[in-house]
């Protein structure tokens, strides 16, 4: 029997192995988590199967290129302003409140030229707004109207 007072090692954790099983795991995380990116969706807009709308005599027609330039009822809009909109749509409408807003915005149009055409409509009293779209029949996918 060993009864001498000695000095006892201390035991000691080996953090080398803890740290190769952290970094095994980090590496098969990073591997299998999927990144999803926003400029990588596909929107293709507007169509739509619906019947054909009845013609109103107080529409007012709103068309919006794919570049931002705007007209009004087939009379194109010198800038893109908001107060330019505006005005112009108070004329289109003649003080009349019930004139209906049909927006046809081409589908490459940017959502801001479309929002700006909904500001100037509520800045100018019309609240009847309305989108137009194309049919997504096969007369359509022909390339005809």
């Amino acid at each position: 029997m060993n009864f001498r007072p000695g000095n006892r090692d201390e035991p000691e954790i080996n953090l080398i192995p803890f740290i190769d099983v952290l970094l095994v795991v980090l590496i098969f995380l990073m591997l299998t988590t999927t990144y999803s990116k926003f400029t990588e969706l596909q929107v293709n807009l507007p169509v739509a199967d619906a019947q054909a709308q009845r013609e109103n005599p107080k529409e007012i027609i709103v068309a919006v290129s794919s570049d931002g330039r705007y007209s009004i009822n087939k009379e194109v809009l010198e800038g893109a302003g908001v107060e330019i909109l505006t005005a112009a749509l108070s004329r289109a409408a003649q003080d009349s409140t019930e004139a209906v807003i049909v927006i046809s915005a081409d589908a490459a149009a940017t959502h801001q030229s479309v929002i700006n055409v909904m500001d100037a409509a509520r800045r100018a009293g019309l609240v009847q707004i309305t989108f137009a779209t194309q049919h997504s029949g096969p007369a359509s996918a022909r390339g005809k109207s």
